[in-house]
């Protein structure tokens, strides 16, 4: 499937460069009205287009999508759960019918978008909405969501950032193997055998078995961990702008900045100082060189789901492979991102071969898997509360980048790990108190404001959340997901 670059070539180029639209994203998500070629030749008609010629020519040319919720305005309740309820068909997109020369990939079945200008399906942001819709009863609607995903890696191989064809070259965190979880818990062990086939595809794409991306890094004593590795090393066609205006700054390869840059966009925190190596500029990333401890988790529970599957399946032989595999791995996670001086678990770096010195949210994700020994959790639900804990809920870094992924912003993914993480170990007390920041803080910006929002500050929070490519965007899946899950099971 040709990308919006590819079908449009200098229609493209200036559109972006020229800031027809504040966001550019909004542009490779436009669906022309009439066959491709045929709008290109007549844009080489043009001669040195103004401005206001090529906002008029896209204008004639184009459908501009708008923001998912532009048309939706909230009636304020009092329970935040009638809206979240209410949400759920807001944020519901039909199946899609292929459109030629638009960059969305047409899913078979209805599914759930986060709002706002993410118009399309997001892979790891799913799991979390699934968590809100598996509260609320709406287990068809999750089910059609994995089935597109299942369609997605039986199709293209793999599940990439977003069913958009500018998303081609890379993957989210792989939470495909949770999906199967949290359906198999509705409907049975029966799910395992039915997404089998999926599950060992995308493991293959992350093995680097099916597609040459460089997934895989080999360590000491035959150790085999992964970090997150986009195909390309072009400006991303959603960001072009601010890609083509950082690779100015840039001292080295700009090949380099950019596989950097779409790197981190496939490990979902797009942006943050836990991929540059000073923890300060954009201009110092550096994220293949990183070995992700939260994504080492994800694939320990992709392998272990693996082995469920074989198990259910009668495949004794895969079963045993996956099994030594998981625990292979559980043992490299203990090995190389493990602190035993303050009991947390930082990333890796390859070139230096050994941990970072950067703490993270990320450091409690092995808990969420059940990977370390029940006494572990004494030392991490300590740097919780010295570090991470707030007003609002738990920062995600502890660096000042402006960056949407640092201090001081709150993510509703990362809230839910880390309360899930303390409870599975027992310590409910941390977990409770999280779940009750965080809810509270959601629940006031919505009650002043009418929106459950992307992302919160929970520093100062009385000051809206902000940093990175984009304003802060309101709908929103994750959010009302993991809000409607944390009120539901802490009973708040």
């Amino acid at each position: 499937m040709q990308t919006p670059d590819e079908l449009f070539g200098d229609l493209f180029k200036d559109v972006q460069l020229k800031k027809i639209f504040p966001d550019n994203k909004t542009f490779v998500d436009s669906t022309p009205n009439r066959k491709p070629e045929d709008i290109v030749a007549d844009y080489k008609k043009l001669l040195s287009p103004s401005v206001d010629t090529i906002r008029q020519f896209v204008k004639e040319n184009f459908m501009i999508p708008e923001s998912t919720s532009s048309g939706y305005h909230a009636t304020i309740k009092n329970n935040v759960v009638d809206h979240i309820e209410e949400l759920w068909q807001v944020l519901k997109r039909s199946a899609d019918k292929p459109v030629d020369g638009s960059s969305l990939l047409a899913l078979p079945k209805p599914y759930i978008v986060p709002g706002g200008r993410f118009r399309e399906i997001y892979y790891w942001d799913s799991y979390f909405t699934m968590l809100g819709l598996a509260e609320s009863g709406l287990w068809e609607v999750i089910e059609n969501m994995i089935e597109n995903f299942a369609f997605l890696i039986n199709s293209i191989g793999f599940i990439p950032n977003g069913n958009r064809s500018y998303f081609l070259s890379r993957s989210q965190p792989p939470y495909f193997s949770c999906m199967v979880e949290l359906l198999a818990s509705k409907k049975g062990d029966e799910i395992y055998h039915r997404y089998f086939e999926a599950m060992m595809k995308e493991y293959d794409y992350w093995m680097d078995k099916s597609y040459p991306t460089l997934h895989v890094v080999y360590l000491d004593e035959g150790m085999i961990l992964n970090r997150y590795y986009d195909q390309l090393y072009t400006p991303r066609l959603e960001s072009f702008i601010e890609d083509d205006e950082l690779q100015k700054e840039y001292k080295g390869d700009a090949s380099l900045l950019f596989r950097n840059l779409r790197s981190a966009c496939e490990s979902g925190w797009d942006f943050s100082g836990r991929w540059f190596t000073d923890g300060k500029t954009f201009t110092n990333i550096d994220t293949t060189n990183i070995l992700p401890v939260d994504l080492n988790c994800l694939l320990y529970h992709l392998e272990l789901s693996i082995a469920k599957a074989a198990t259910i399946s009668g495949d004794a032989t895969l079963q045993n492979e996956f099994a030594i595999r998981s625990e292979n791995r559980k043992s490299a996670i203990e090995k190389y991102f493990y602190n035993t001086n303050d009991g947390w678990y930082y990333d890796f770096k390859i070139d230096k071969n050994k941990c970072s010195h950067q703490k993270t949210i990320a450091g409690i994700t092995p808990f969420f898997f059940n990977i370390p020994a029940k006494e572990k959790i004494t030392m991490a639900a300590s740097m919780i509360q010295k570090y991470f804990l707030h007003a609002g809920g738990v920062v995600t870094t502890l660096i000042h980048t402006k960056q949407q992924w640092d201090w001081p912003n709150g993510w509703a993914p990362l809230q839910w790990i880390t309360i899930k993480s303390l409870d599975n170990y027992g310590r409910k007390d941390v977990a409770i108190e999280i779940a009750k920041r965080w809810s509270s803080l959601n629940i006031k910006v919505y009650k002043d404001t009418g929106k459950l929002m992307e992302k919160y500050n929970v520093i100062e929070t009385d000051i809206t959340a902000g940093g990175g490519e984009y304003p802060s965007q309101d709908g929103f899946g994750w959010t009302n997901g993991v809000l409607l899950k944390l009120i539901k099971t802490y009973h708040l």
